[in-house]
């Protein structure tokens, strides 16, 4: 068995340097120990293991790296899995070939995935190594370490990146190959330096530092080292120490293979004179002279059959079919300073003549022309800015008056930033210089280098636009938290160096280098000639020179710049407030600060907050609100493809793969992996076909829209300019305190509201400005994707995932004809956005043709005539689609008419579709047109007449709610409820739900009945979770099956958590070889670790492989708070890391409800695969999916066989499978009842064993390593151990014994909730502050909203003696099964509405309350029901499927219409 190395074991995190990019794959070994290394994913030559330090060895191949390459003596030992992937196909994209060559299947065909083989991440070492900041202000964290490095190596500052490196070699914790690379980088900076300024002199410490810092440390250096040292020898160097110099090293090297490894470096290091005198100078590495020959003769053919891209390209523009005037967008006042900077980055549109199309440009001026939108950004502010100014200064006034817009006088704050900032600048190379160091001179050593990436004039812009935008969205009045301030500003900051970095990077290849390229392949061919008949002494070094990759800065980095460029612009930023003396009414001029820092006291705790001036806040609230749009446009080129987790999508601009939140790295880590090994391949693609989707501006609805939107009335979901909203009478002071207290809240109710629709004006206000500018363009949306694989447009305001209007104005660039069968579907598709889509297809097309006077006169006459369309579900897709279809039936034959309208097909309800499919559900299966039908069914009004069938038979037993609900629960009631019930809502979000449509339904409804509407909707909510158990019981027991191995996985430690833990008991000695007496008493402390620490150590997030091979990593931890000083004051920041403990609760919520995402965007990205296989356009909004009126009968068949390949594979099988791969050898706590005979038996045990729970775990995993081993001697040890497990295993009867989950707030689907989940809801209801029911319940289906608690009333114990460990454990209140739990559904809603009914008017609040109390005291009284205890974790078996058979889908007409 291979074992890592203990340097190995360290897990540094190295997250610039090898840990993202480069994880270590771990491939669960058949025992308990040590794991084997498998080999780091990385695209970078990066070892963990010990180096051999010969410099002639060749790096190790990309492919070897990642596991897939092996040597000859275990070639036949092993089977090649399906997920190995050659190496050839890693260096670039994956060509959409290679899996029909791999697999002999087509690209949208699921790949064979072997469940027992899981990527698997190395998880970092708990301990992280970090230090204090020394003298010379280079801090002691990697992470901070590596950061500063790479900002020094890019700005120039090599004397600061040596001290890093020296810092480096002192802790030893890089291996050799990490800490190569970072030499590497060091020398080829230093050698750029010297070639800009070229000298005898400047050469000798770039060889000193060879020797005394690379080979006299014994670093593996590499055959790219010694390119640098040779070249900078030729630079500088003359006579016999050149001659010297270069045959020095080029002696390191083999001499069979040098020539090769030499014409490596063309273009990048040397030119060909160099490689012509180093022949010179040793004649062994001599090129042949016809070799140069050939290769200019075939130069100069193939530069003659290839003309260049522009010259093939068309040259002049291409007209659309509209060149009207179109109407400009009435502004919206609003907030900021932002509608400005989209208006004058979009001015680019407004210089191209109407009509003309950017998409006739030649491709190389189209991506000039993205690249301009995405830099334009802080352009724009900036220009803006100075013209305002300017305007000012012409008109003989000064920015002081008070009549100056914010953006004039936003100048004279950036000219004044601008100069402070270039003084701060000067201030750290004085720091750096200094000795000592004050506590500035360091804050200044480790923010310094990243300041210096940027100008001071664009970093005084960025930080100006930054805070407006905060302050704009968070309420200009309310300011904004100084923390908020400061990670904002420093990751904006971070996003626009990244950028900027981006676009100084070459785009195309320097002159000379296809000719470069022949040499080195002739070089090659000739050493292999050369070399045929050599005997393979010496292997060869890696001749590659490794691009470094753009990484996040650290958290502390991140803070400290944030708060030095924020602290900066308080400073400077002053505004002129005039003001009227209050006794000589003399106007009276003030410079005061424009924002001040202030503390203010917030739930106990001083909060440091920024608070703009009021003048300020008077001028924002009059000008518009200001963000980063530039970069959140349409593209005008097809998105650049997919190829790494960075790289893809917008061309300069830096867009991430998968949406992370700041500071989330399991998901980061896992799908670079994925990507290096070849896993990823198809959700790539799928992501690159939805980005090539061409859009173009529907430009007829667009009139409409902004004639509408410039008259500033409501129309549809246009808000009104001034939206009028009654404001209720104050009611008189000596009025009951109860009604003033009830008129408050319907004040601010109404404010909210009016709040609500102008923030909402000011949204389509930007959508609109878009859309106008873009509306003769042909332009893209770039997609990527969250943890869960669902696809979403980048670019924010303009997206066919928009509102209704949006999603009218959006049609596609590339029209079809209809044809007969598109004629049909377009009729469909306009009873379906009219909201006629519960009729067969035959009634739909039907609908078209009887509403076509009223169709004509919506075309003819929009605003002005009868306005039928408005009474459409979709209005403005309504009129699309009318202008659509009447264009059609004008022309002489319909069927030619060319369409260029997105056609959506709709799955219905497609959680519960996946559900039932899973759960072989043949009732539920009926209920969402999984089974073929002549007219659609309807889920919701399904559950509606169940809920009315309970309700009668309620009303049998004279039952009060029954009395007052009887007929009024239709499927509008219960509609959002069953369709958030898939995803996890809540007991209290699913009654919030019901109550919220009761109320609008039947506004009368309590008063009449005398009951409180949160009762009935409680009621009503009970009937529906019971309808859905009914329907979808095999998706019930799924998702309950979901949550105990869930649950299971959220209490266990993996093997190299216990690997930690067991190496606590090995004291380390000091350099006399005397154990330490601190380090002896933490190891101790360790050592009686209580119950409440090993919990804390359960890390085990929950990760599945979704059927695209997509790996999932749930991302909800309890992540820890971390103190940064700053130059403005002591900021607490919230610290993410791997090895945090995980949110048990949460990820059990989120769970069922991210599988079922993880499915249909598996089933999204392969129907969007095979549509372009096809060549159908293809769209898609989560499970609504678009395309030509003449293909949706293709795309129809396409969507149905994905789902069927998908749901024909045994999905939940597969996942137990992968999870028990997955956490092989990991031990979990269990609870079981300690009245039982098991509990008995092993409280009985533990009294004779004096072990705390720690020394139980290393017992029972030692016992395990011993019943794993081969020695038969080992078996019969492991069988003789004695532990709490093996009693367990002895006695019990099975998983019967072991206590479930008590997630309270977890409801399964159709599960029927407790009492006490009722009456916290009830609770929920009569706490809450607004008596406006229609509050988002989105929060409620969210996953991460949840409680956030999991601390000692959930589980944590801190008692040390095993017998006590049971008490005020989370399973302690619950009882022994019994024969009375399977008490029918009948009795189970009778005793829900009897609860129910003794809270009646009764106080809602104080119910719950005792209800809590009581179950409290329960609890305490049953202290010694529940007994923890260490069990190998297992998994118990998957549901039984139900009988429906998935292909049966293939009839349906109604799966997706």
């Amino acid at each position: 068995m291979l074992v890592r190395s203990a340097s190995s074991r360290q897990a540094l995190p190295l997250r610039r340097l090898a840990s993202p990019s480069a994880p270590q794959l771990l491939q669960r070994c058949a025992f308990l120990g040590q794991p084997q290394p498998c080999a780091a994913a990385s695209t970078r030559g990066i070892l963990t293991a010990s180096p051999v330090l010969r410099p002639w060895r060749r790096k190790r191949s990309f492919g070897a790296l990642l596991g897939f390459e092996r040597r000859l003596g275990t070639a036949l030992d092993e089977v090649r899995q399906h997920d190995e992937i050659p190496f050839q196909v890693l260096r670039n994209e994956p060509p959409s070939s290679y899996l029909s060559q791999q697999y002999g299947s087509q690209l949208y065909h699921l790949k064979p995935f072997n469940a027992a083989d899981p990527l698997v991440v190395m998880e970092p070492s708990e301990n992280r190594m970090s230090q204090r900041i020394n003298n010379y202000g280079v801090p002691g964290d990697i992470d901070e370490m590596l950061s500063i490095f790479d900002a020094c190596v890019h700005v120039g500052r090599l004397d600061r990146a040596a001290l890093v490196l020296k810092r480096f070699a002192n802790m030893r914790v890089l291996t050799g190959e990490e800490a190569m690379e970072l030499h590497n980088r060091y020398l080829r900076e230093r050698l750029a330096q010297i070639r800009d300024n070229p000298a005898a002199h400047k050469a000798d410490d770039i060889h000193s530092w060879f020797e005394m810092r690379i080979r006299a440390k014994s670093l593996p250096y590499t055959t790219e080292t010694l390119a640098y040292l040779i070249k900078a020898a030729l630079l500088t160097a003359e006579d016999a120490r050149l001659q010297r110099l270069v045959e020095r090293y080029m002696g390191m090297l083999p001499p069979e293979s040098a020539l090769e490894y030499l014409f490596d470096f063309l273009d990048d290091v040397f030119e060909e004179r160099d490689l012509a005198r180093i022949s010179e100078l040793c004649p062994a590495y001599n090129m042949p002279a016809d070799l140069l020959s050939t290769i200019d003769a075939e130069e100069d053919n193939d530069f003659s059959s290839h003309p260049s891209e522009d010259m093939a390209e068309e040259e002049h523009w291409r007209p659309t079919e509209s060149t009207g005037d179109v109407p400009r967008v009435r502004p919206t006042p609003q907030k900021g300073v932002g509608l400005q900077s989209l208006q004058s980055t979009l001015s680019l549109f407004e210089d191209i003549p109407a009509g003309r199309d950017i998409a006739s440009l030649p491709l190389s001026q189209r991506r000039e022309i993205q690249a301009k939108l995405e830099r334009d950004c802080v352009d724009a502010a900036l220009e803006r800015w100075r013209v305002e100014n300017e305007t000012l200064q012409e008109m003989g006034l000064s920015t002081a008056v008070s009549s100056a817009s914010l953006s004039a006088r936003v100048y004279d704050w950036h000219r004044a930033l601008e100069a402070r900032l270039t003084e701060e600048l000067k201030k750290i190379d004085v720091s750096e210089k200094a000795s000592p160091k004050a506590k500035e001179d360091l804050d200044r050593c480790v923010y310094g280098p990243f300041l210096r990436q940027s100008t001071p004039a664009r970093l005084a812009a960025v930080t100006i636009l930054s805070a407006l935008s905060g302050l704009a969205t968070h309420g200009v009045s309310n300011g904004m938290t100084l923390s908020y301030a400061v990670t904002q500003l420093s990751r904006i900051v971070e996003d626009d160096i990244h950028a900027q970095h981006a676009s100084e990077q070459p785009s195309t290849k320097v002159k000379g280098s296809a000719r470069n390229l022949r040499i080195r392949r002739a070089a090659r061919q000739q050493s292999a000639s050369e070399s045929e008949n050599l005997a393979p002494e010496k292997a060869s070094p890696s001749s590659t020179i490794v691009q470094h990759k753009v990484h996040g800065w650290p958290m502390t980095i991140r803070t400290k710049v944030g708060a030095a460029l924020l602290s900066a612009f308080i400073a400077t930023a002053k505004i002129t407030v005039v003001r009227e003396h209050p006794e000589t009414k003399v106007l009276v001029s003030q410079e005061q600060p424009a924002f001040t820092h202030a503390q203010q006291l917030k739930r106990g705790k001083k909060i440091g907050m920024l608070q703009p001036n009021r003048m300020v806040v008077e001028l924002m609230k009059r000008e518009p609100k200001g963000h980063f749009l530039a970069r959140q446009l349409p593209m005008v080129v097809e998105p650049k493809p997919w190829t790494k987790f960075d790289q893809g999508g917008f061309l300069e601009y830096p867009t991430l793969l998968v949406r992370i939140k700041q500071g989330e790295r399991d998901q980061k880590i896992y799908t670079e992996a994925a990507i290096a090994r070849g896993d990823m391949d198809q959700v790539l693609k799928g992501l690159d076909i939805l980005g090539k989707t061409a859009w173009k501006i529907n430009r007829k609805l667009l009139e409409v829209l902004l004639t509408a939107w410039n008259t500033g009335e409501e129309l549809a979901s246009l808000p009104a300019l001034d939206p009028q909203v009654t404001i209720p009478k104050e009611p008189d002071s000596s009025a009951d305190p109860l009604l003033r207290r009830h008129w408050i809240k319907e004040v601010r109710a109404a404010q909210n509201v009016k709040t609500g629709k102008h923030s909402e004006r000011c949204f389509i206000n930007f959508q609109l400005e878009i859309a106008r500018a873009f509306r003769d363009q042909t332009f893209y949306f770039p997609h990527n994707i969250d943890f869960r694989g669902r696809a979403y447009p980048v670019p924010t305001y303009l997206n066919h995932m928009g509102a209704d209007h949006v999603r009218g104005l959006l049609l596609f660039a590339k029209g079809k004809p209809l044809g007969e069968s598109g004629l049909r579907w377009l009729k469909v598709h306009l009873a379906n956005v009219f909201g006629y889509d519960k009729a067969s297809l035959l009634d739909r097309e039907n609908f078209a043709l009887q509403e076509i006077d009223n169709i004509r006169d919506s075309c003819a006459d929009p605003l002005g005539g009868k306005r039928w369309w408005l009474q459409a579900e979709d209005p403005f897709q309504c009129l699309a689609t009318c202008y659509e279809l009447l264009a059609a039936l004008e022309l002489p034959d319909p069927t030619k008419y060319v369409s260029h309208l997105p056609i959506h097909q709709d799955g219905t309800c497609n959680g519960l579709q996946h559900y039932a499919a899973l759960g072989g559900d043949s009732w539920g299966a009926r209920q969402v047109n999984l089974e073929p039908g002549d007219k659609p069914a309807d889920v919701y009004s399904a559950v509606a007449e169940l809920v009315n069938k309970g309700i009668a038979e309620d009303l049998e037993r004279n039952d009060i709610f029954a009395q007052c609900l009887a007929g009024k629960v239709n499927r509008k009631v219960v509609k959002q409820t069953v369709m958030t019930n898939v995803y996890g809502v809540t007991f209290v979000g699913a009654k919030k739900q019901i109550m919220k449509q009761l109320m609008a339904l039947y506004p009368n409804l309590s008063t009449e009945a005398g009951i409180d509407f949160s009762l009935m909707a409680s009621y009503i909510a009970t009937k529906v979770f019971a309808a859905l158990s009914t329907m979808f019981s095999g998706a019930h027991d799924i998702q309950t099956w979901l949550g105990v191995i869930g649950g299971r996985v959220c209490r266990a430690l993996t093997p190299e958590q216990i690997l930690q833990l067991s190496d606590a008991d090995a004291v380390p000695t000091t350099k006399s070889g005397l154990r330490s007496s601190t380090v002896a008493k933490k190891v101790r402390a360790q050592q009686k670790m209580p119950l409440m620490d090993l919990m804390s150590k359960f890390r085990s997030t929950l990760i599945w492989t979704t059927p695209l091979r997509m790996p999932v990593v749930q991302p909800y931890r309890k992540s820890a708070t971390r103190v940064v000083q700053t130059c403005l004051q002591e900021l607490v920041l919230t610290a993410p890391e791997r090895d945090d403990p995980v949110n048990r609760r949460k990820q059990l919520q989120a769970f069922p409800p991210n599988f079922i995402h993880s499915l249909d965007a598996s089933h999204m990205m392969l129907s969007a695969l095979e549509c372009d296989t096809l060549g159908l356009t293809f769209a898609a909004v989560h499970d609504s999916f678009w395309t030509h009126a003449a293909d949706v009968d293709a795309m129809n068949g396409v969507i149905r066989d994905s789902f069927i390949r998908i749901h024909s594979e045994n999905v939940i099988g597969r996942l137990a499978a992968e999870f028990q791969a997955r956490y092989k050898d990991s031990l979990f706590l269990a609870s079981v009842y300690a009245a039982s005979p098991v509990g008995q038996k092993i409280l009985a045990w533990r009294k004779t064993n004096d072990m705390n729970m720690r020394d139980e775990l290393l017992a029972e995993r030692r016992r395990q390593e011993l019943l794993a081993s081969e020695d038969p001697e080992d078996v019969e040890k492991g069988k003789a151990m004695q532990t709490a497990a093996s009693i367990f295993e002895t006695m019990a009867a099975g998983d019967d014994l072991i206590m479930g989950d008590d997630e309270s707030d977890v409801i399964r689907l159709g599960s029927l909730p407790t009492a006490k989940q009722v009456s916290s809801a009830l609770a929920d209801t009569s706490t809450d502050t607004s008596t406006d029911t229609a509050t988002d319940t989105t929060t409620d289906m969210t996953m991460d909203t949840t409680a956030d608690d999991d601390g000692p009333s959930s589980g944590a114990v801190s008692s040390e003696n095993p017998d006590d460990l049971q008490e005020g454990h989370e399973e302690a209140e619950l009882e022994p099964p019994s024969m009375e739990s399977g008490t029918a559904e009948g009795e189970n809603n009778a005793v829900a509405s009897a609860h129910l009914q003794k809270m009646i008017g009764t106080n809602l609040f104080a119910n719950a309350m005792a209800s809590s109390m009581t179950a409290k005291l329960k609890r305490k009284s049953q202290s010694h029901k529940g007994l923890p205890i260490w069990l190998p974790l297992t998994f118990p078996p998957v549901p039984i499927k139900g009988d429906f058979d998935v292909r049966r889908l293939k009839g349906s007409k109604y799966f997706f219409s």
